[in-house]
């Protein structure tokens, strides 16, 4: 028994009522963004709530991080929109099911180690233009449905269970942490509009949430090679998007629990659910990090919070519609502005004076990216390749040549730094082919050899030598180089200097 409750993180230290508050909670928090995103994509309010029961249901039983939320999201709707206005909702499905065997492949192949190559100022970025996403989405309960800013009475209501909602959140945790804050402000700014009878925005006004347990479905769409060209393309950037996102969420959690997950289980759990979201009249989706955020901040650190919102969100649908559209609006809202303030990177504000530019620069390109675009898989790659290019800009002008001629008149150049394509141009303007001895040795001992232009390079310089006639030796080349060489013999004819002494210290290392 031991076992299996140890499979799912079930021990006797667990606070099993917190878990399940934090479960609650949660459950409430996704039913508004589930609907609104499922309206955005232009589909059934039910299929973003199927969706998300059925992604935080899979994802919390065999996900690789637990204690983290998924469903139905935003940057999932926003790629889905086109799709669903040329060819309908069962397009929909298909392509969401196909995008799950696409995650299920990267976690196979163990592709989550990819997230390694991710800058700490990418996911600083990434993380504040989230919060500046969460925090700006809120402001569209302060409209009215014509699109104008609400004004007088009802813009004061509106204000007034707003910073109720968020003065308990804040507030409550410095008296007691025996129940989550932000349940409480739920359950009070409820009671007050109940009781009081005030007028105010529910959820209701959005959109009904009656349903019944989501329908079994096979897309109905042509097996055919034009129907699978129709969807891979949306396919890809599903599949691509929500592991990105995933997987940094992910990653935010493990650093505020200092716990670690497993990228790769997610990814498969995260296909897994999408799958079955398809299969179930779901329009797919994954991780939340509003919800998750909401979720550790509870005190959740098991499966349990997502198997209790995930039911309790299909028990919100199949019996306790009625009750949850009375909820106000203002109370969800406050709750997303507190994780906006929550989620934003607020001591990255203390780094301008310490970090590289460079690395400020990368932040402040992916918070905007992101912000504005709201496309969180662009602001990431375009964060990812600026930093590498950074970084191969800062490795290229750290070659070096220290140079001297021994009592036998050979020339030494000792290299420091890699020598990959971007410090080719560099290396070459190092030798002086013509005024050098007729041998000339190149000592790698303090660089490397990376790649096919810095063995072009040594091809060049070799033949520049050899025109006139002068011999080059290569010196204290490192296994991983010489390998490069040898696989490259057919465009490269060096000599290759034996050292054994070096080969004792290769040995060693």
């Amino acid at each position: 028994m031991k076992k299996y409750l140890d499979l799912f993180g079930l021990n006797d230290k667990i606070d099993y009522k917190t878990e399940i508050l934090a479960g609650i909670t949660v459950s409430m928090a996704l039913i508004p963004e589930a609907v609104a995103f499922a309206m955005i994509a232009g589909l059934s309010p039910l299929t973003g709530l199927y969706a998300a029961f059925m992604m935080g249901l899979v994802t919390s039983i065999i996900g690789g991080r637990p204690g983290m939320i998924s469903g139905a999201t935003g940057a999932i709707a926003v790629v889905l929109v086109a799709l669903a206005q040329s060819h309908g909702v069962e397009y929909i499905f298909g392509a969401v099911i196909l995008a799950g065997i696409i995650q299920i492949a990267a976690g196979a192949l163990k592709l989550g180690k990819l997230m390694r190559l991710v800058p700490h100022p990418v996911i600083f970025g990434f993380v504040n233009g989230l919060a500046v996403i969460i925090f700006m989405s809120q402001l569209a309960q302060f409209k009215t449905p014509s699109g104008e800013w609400m004004t007088g009475q009802s813009m004061y209501v509106l204000l007034g269970l707003v910073a109720l909602t968020m003065l308990i959140i804040w507030g409550l945790p410095k008296l007691t942490k025996a129940v989550p804050a932000s349940l409480v402000a739920i359950l009070t700014v409820f009671g007050v509009v109940v009781v009081l009878g005030i007028e105010t925005r529910t959820v209701g006004d959005i959109a009904s949430i009656s349903g019944g347990f989501p329908p079994f479905h096979i897309p109905e769409i042509p097996f055919t090679w034009e129907a699978f060209m129709v969807i891979l393309p949306y396919s890809a950037i599903i599949a691509g998007v929500g592991l990105i996102e995933s997987l940094l969420t992910l990653n935010i959690i493990d650093e505020i629990t200092e716990t670690r997950g497993s990228g790769n289980q997610e990814a498969i759990a995260q296909g897994s659910a999408n799958i079955l979201s398809g299969l179930f009249s779901g329009m797919g989706g994954c991780a939340m990090i509003g919800q998750s955020l909401i979720n550790v901040s509870s005190g959740a650190r098991t499966r349990i919070s997502g198997i209790v919102a995930s039911l309790m969100l299909l028990v919100f649908i199949m019996f306790g519609a009625p009750v949850i559209e009375l909820m106000p609006m203002a109370a969800l809202t406050g709750l997303m502005i507190m994780v906006a303030i929550g989620t934003f990177e607020w001591a990255s504000f203390r780094t301008f004076n310490r970090m590289p530019a460079s690395d400020i620069f990368v932040m402040v390109t992916v918070t905007l990216v992101t912000a504005v675009l709201h496309n969180l898989a662009l602001a990431v790659i375009v964060g990812v390749i600026i930093a590498a290019l950074v970084f191969a800009w800062d490795n290229a002008k750290r070659i070096r040549a220290r140079k001297h001629i021994d009592e036998d008149g050979i020339k030494h150049y000792e290299i420091y730094g890699p020598l990959f394509f971007g410090s080719v141009t560099v290396f070459n303007s190092k030798f002086d082919v013509l005024n050098d001895p007729d041998e000339v040795i190149i000592d790698f001992e303090e660089s490397r050899v990376v790649d096919m232009s810095a063995i072009e390079a040594l091809n060049k310089i070799t033949e520049r030598y050899n025109k006139v006639g002068k011999t080059v030796h290569l010196k204290h080349l490192s296994k991983d180089c010489r390998k490069l060489l040898q696989d490259a013999d057919a465009i490269i004819d060096v000599n290759v200097m034996e050292d054994p002494t070096y080969k004792l210290a290769i040995d060693k290392i």
